[in-house]
């Protein structure tokens, strides 16, 4: 079993694929704040190591002890409308690539992230793992979704052949500092953000938002999604998904006045109703993660809400 004595080790090499997401900066730091050396971290980047390549995926995990999945092509309802094909084809064979590598190269053990996408469309609030195989996704999503459930698939096959140590964590809406905010692909919380900044910055007088605000969501602070994917790597074991999340559900209505305030934005706001809410309700039960490895997210959405908005006004806005 790994344990953050053996991770620390000098012997111990972690390859982090999308180290250069979003996400994985999180998780890079937070490696190193749980005492890995900087040097035992692998941080390939998509420019010159395309992992839909099998050739790269065997060549990365030569020598490599724990693989931690993170790279993915994502993006909101809008991208994932115009690209249901690449959105598919690049996640599944970047995953089914480096699991088998990983395998056949004798890594200790794989830690791969799934998607809250894959979840039925109509799944009970709070989503619980086992209802993961009730029905079929959202249809914007369900082309990125699937490929991603399909990874889960292959670990726990792979587990029950081979005796192959990976594991899935199933992680809800991220949002903080160092976000997408490109309105091409980015999520709810920064395209939110940038309309109201961008219209303070022009004096518009409104901003126009997609759907009609009765969907709901959760979100979990990217800081927090790393604590979780580390604790998880240290201390789960098991072959069963897990969810990661912050167990609060908040309409998009709600959300959008907060951010609203928080922004200082005075105007008017316009709900599209041409365009879709995508799936109506998001809520996890993070039970399994508080009672496998101890995590509880810890920051509260308007805390974190207000740490983004302050980093996009320094950093972009």
């Amino acid at each position: 079993m790994l344990n953050k004595n053996s991770m620390n080790s000098n012997n111990t090499r972690i390859l982090l694929t999308g180290s250069n997401g979003f996400l994985g900066q999180y998780v890079h730091k937070e490696l190193q704040h749980q005492g890995v050396e900087i040097s035992n971290i692998v941080i390939p980047r998509s420019i010159t190591h395309d992992l839909r390549k099998l050739t790269i995926c065997e060549e990365l995990v030569k020598n490599i002890d724990v693989v931690i999945h993170l790279a993915a092509k994502v993006g909101g309802i809008g991208f994932n409308k115009e690209n249901p094909a690449m959105l598919y084809y690049d996640n599944i064979i970047m995953g089914t690539h480096l699991i088998d590598s990983a395998y056949r190269a004798g890594v200790k053990k794989f830690v791969c992230l799934g998607t809250i996408c894959a979840y039925p469309k109509f799944t009970p609030v709070p989503f619980q793992e086992q209802s993961l195989w009730d029905g079929y996704p959202e249809e914007t999503n369900a082309p990125y979704g699937l490929a991603k459930k399909m990874l889960l698939v292959q670990l726990q096959a792979y587990r029950q052949q081979y005796g192959f140590n990976g594991i899935y964590l199933l992680p809800v809406n991220l949002y903080g500092p160092g976000d997408n905010f490109n309105p091409e692909s980015s999520h709810v919380i920064p395209a939110l953000i940038k309309k109201c900044i961008d219209a303070i910055k022009n004096k518009t007088d409104q901003i126009v938002i997609w759907g009609d605000g009765t969907a709901s969501r959760e979100f979990v602070y990217a800081q927090d999604c790393a604590e979780a994917i580390v604790a998880a790597t240290l201390k789960y074991e098991k072959g069963e998904p897990v969810n990661i999340g912050s167990g609060q559900e908040i309409s998009i209505k709600d959300l959008v006045n907060i951010i609203v305030e928080l922004t200082g934005f005075s105007g008017k706001i316009i709900w599209d109703t041409s365009k879709p809410n995508g799936q109506p309700r998001r809520c996890l039960d993070t039970s399994r993660a508080k009672n496998e490895f101890g995590f509880v997210a810890r920051t509260s959405l308007k805390d974190g809400l207000r740490a983004t908005i302050e980093w996009y006004k320094k950093n972009l806005a």
